[in-house]
């Protein structure tokens, strides 16, 4: 994508944004007449725009943008209007007018003072212009001056006090107004609703003698935001006259509030669909979790032929991000740098984490660069993506260049930083930066930092420092603290203290299974199978259920799915008999099985045959077979990976001379030549 060209699904070759300061001639079948890059004198518009246009034609870009730059400058409003020998009150109010809304206040309040005679539509345009820009003492002024005030005098103050919050003063203007009609009422009604005061834009909406569209929505849009969707729903019912904004409205709280159905069955319903219904639906299921539905939808807005927003784009990019549909994501990239979006924050964000969590990080940073401003979320997006991909250094050189640039971090920085420290086992750095945090850019330290540091300290087998880092905590330490001291005393084999914090994490969260498992797992390592056999106890009278692990990677744009053990592959037994040969190759180079990971007592041999068949094992053995030498596999697991697999995958890499990209549910593991980006350290 970095290219000259970008090629776009369309087959057509379109020049770069770069293109246009490098000189580019296409091969055309008739060479065109030569066109001179000299700028016409004629003062007229109209020559300069056929120049440019012809050079553009021919892919003269270099020409055209020469011609471009030699223009010279049109005459400003300003200097027409100077020029101009009569002037009347349509010309004063027509430059008026052009500066308030370029947003030149200034030099419009200095226009209004050259003339004593405006009319009442200029001093209302003045006033508005400041409301605009958020000046309501300018505003007030003016408005206090006005000679004679209509109603759109009244409404243009009482709304700037509305929407800047100043609810009490609009509510003065209100009472005082002599004259308000339904934009008066409608005024206050949306200032209580936009500063969350719910109640009181009820009793005025009860009050007005005269609704408009505008006034319902503004009430529905106030019970939509406070989740109160039985309301919204009611006054929607009883709306006589919805519009388009109305449907969009109760859409979007159905969509916002999880309930899909609801969400879907309005929007099944409604007369008449825009980019903005068509986005709120899109990005409830997103939101819930509902992927595939989402990327549905999107195909389905395709063939109506409506117009796609960035809010559309940015939407189904998370939802192919969530499902690692990578080469999905890419050919939304190149229907994102098309319709021109890709440079934006929004987009750009959403494009950048696709890459992250589809395990391509190398777009996922030239992603990063095409992003033209970026904001705090861009920069954390990159600084977790490097962490989760066991690439801290990189992270930390991102966070370095991010403080370089004046961007303030803020606490999701700080996760990330952290992050990137455990995975790549820097303790004094992660110690130091946690330390200095609250001093150098003023964030309170909370839970989510105390957990990244409590897993830096127990990565590193620093058990007893992290215990007393949690006993030193300000405040209540979470399960999720506690999960990380359980999972770094597994690691390191200390049983006393993983079930000092299982203990605890059962008190509060009963039903997390996860938990269970590691304890499970410590106790088999331990070669406790007694214990073993009562956590197995434990969780069944409790009602716990083992979340079901499974592999999944994509081939040839479908999405292949294993679990444990899978006999329902169609290619089945080519992946079980090309595991048994990858066993015996690995078995040569060294491989062992860690058998002790296994939470049954049963016979070695049988173990070994437990192992082989774990399903990131499956996916990676169809991923060899089915995708071309030299492609990286990219395999998603919806668990951790478990220490036997990760090291059977290391020998596997060097094996059959593949990068593989395993994502499991903390992080990624790029395996390459027999070593991991993790350096087992995860």
């Amino acid at each position: 994508m970095r290219g000259k060209y970008r090629l776009i699904h369309t087959n057509r070759l379109y020049p770069s944004k770069k293109t246009l300061t490098h000189n580019h001639r296409p091969t055309l079948n008739k060479k065109p007449p030569p066109l001179s890059l000299n700028p016409p004198k004629d003062p007229d518009i109209k020559p300069w725009n056929i120049a440019i246009t012809k050079h553009m034609r021919n892919g003269q870009c270099a020409a055209a943008l020469r011609v471009f730059n030699e223009m010279p400058r049109r005459s400003s409003a300003k200097g027409i209007f100077d020029r101009m020998p009569c002037k009347d009150g349509v010309s004063w109010n027509a430059l008026l007018a052009a500066y308030v809304q370029n947003g030149r206040i200034d030099e419009a309040a200095r226009l209004f003072e050259t003339k004593k005679d405006w009319e009442l539509v200029s001093w209302n345009c003045l006033m508005g212009g400041y409301v605009r820009n958020r000046k309501l003492e300018s505003a007030r002024r003016v408005f206090d001056q006005i000679p004679d005030k209509d109603v759109v005098s009244w409404n243009i103050m009482i709304t700037g006090y509305a929407q800047n919050g100043e609810v009490a003063e609009a509510r003065r203007l209100f009472e005082d107004s002599p004259i308000k009609d339904v934009f008066t009422w409608t005024a206050m009604v949306s200032g209580y609703v936009q500063n969350g005061m719910l109640d009181e834009a009820r009793s005025i909406f009860d009050q007005m003698p005269e609704k408009n569209s505008i006034s319902w929505n503004s009430i529905i849009a106030g019970y939509v935001q406070c989740k109160r969707m039985d309301m919204a729903r009611q006054l929607f019912e009883e709306m006589p006259c919805r519009n388009i904004s109305s449907w969009n409205t109760m859409i979007t709280g159905y969509a916002q509030n999880n309930e899909i159905s609801h969400a879907k069955s309005l929007f099944d319903s409604i007369p008449q669909r825009d980019s903005i219904t068509w986005s709120a639906m899109i990005a409830g299921y997103a939101q819930s979790g509902y992927n595939e539905e989402a990327l549905k939808l999107f195909a389905e807005i395709k063939r109506f032929g409506e117009e796609l927003n960035r809010s559309i784009f940015g939407c189904v990019l998370s939802s192919c991000a969530e499902l690692a549909c990578l080469e999905l994501g890419k050919q939304l990239h190149g229907q994102v740098v098309k319709a021109g979006f890709e440079s934006g924050s929004i987009v750009g964000n959403s494009l950048l984490a696709m890459y992250c969590k589809c395990g391509s990080i190398e777009e996922a940073y030239s992603s990063f660069g095409e992003i033209t401003k970026k904001d705090v979320v861009s920069w954390n997006t990159m600084i977790s993506g490097y962490s989760r991909h066991g690439f801290g250094k990189e992270a930390l050189k991102v966070f370095d260049l991010m403080k370089k640039e004046g961007v303030m971090p803020d606490e999701a920085t700080v996760v990330g930083v952290l992050s990137a420290c455990s995975h790549t086992g820097l303790v004094d750095k992660a110690t130091e930066f946690f330390h200095s945090m609250n001093r150098d850019y003023g964030i309170v330290v909370n839970s989510a930092h105390y957990t990244c540091m409590i897993d830096v300290l127990g990565r590193a087998g620093r058990l007893e420092e992290a215990l007393q880092f949690i006993k030193e905590m300000p405040f209540e330490p979470n399960p999720a603290t506690w999960g990380a001291l359980l999972g770094a005393s597994r690691k390191h084999g200390n049983t006393e203290l993983g079930e000092k914090a299982a203990k605890i994490i059962f008190e509060k969260e009963p039903q997390n299974a996860g938990m269970y498992i590691l304890l499970s797992n410590l106790y088999a390592a331990s070669g406790r199978w007694s214990d073993v056999s009562k956590m197995r106890l434990k969780m069944r009278d409790r009602g716990v259920k083992k979340v079901t692990g499974y592999s999944w990677l994509e081939v040839q744009n479908q999405i292949h799915s294993f679990s444990v053990g899978d006999n329902f592959h169609p290619e089945k037994d080519r992946i079980y008999a090309y595991l048994e040969e990858l066993d015996f190759k690995m078995k040569k180079e060294g491989y062992v099985s860690l058998t002790n990971l296994v939470l049954h007592d049963v016979e070695e041999e049988e173990k070994e045959h437990m192992l082989r068949h774990h399903s990131e094992k499956l996916a990676v053995a169809y991923g060899i077979l089915s995708m071309p030498p030299g492609r990286p596999l990219r395999v998603m697991k919806n668990l951790r990976v478990c220490e036997d697999c990760h090291n059977a995958i290391k020998y596997i890499s060097k094996i059959v001379g593949r990068l593989i990209i395993l994502r499991d549910c903390h992080r990624f593991h790029h395996f390459s030549d027999g070593s991991c980006s993790c350096g087992d350290y995860w």
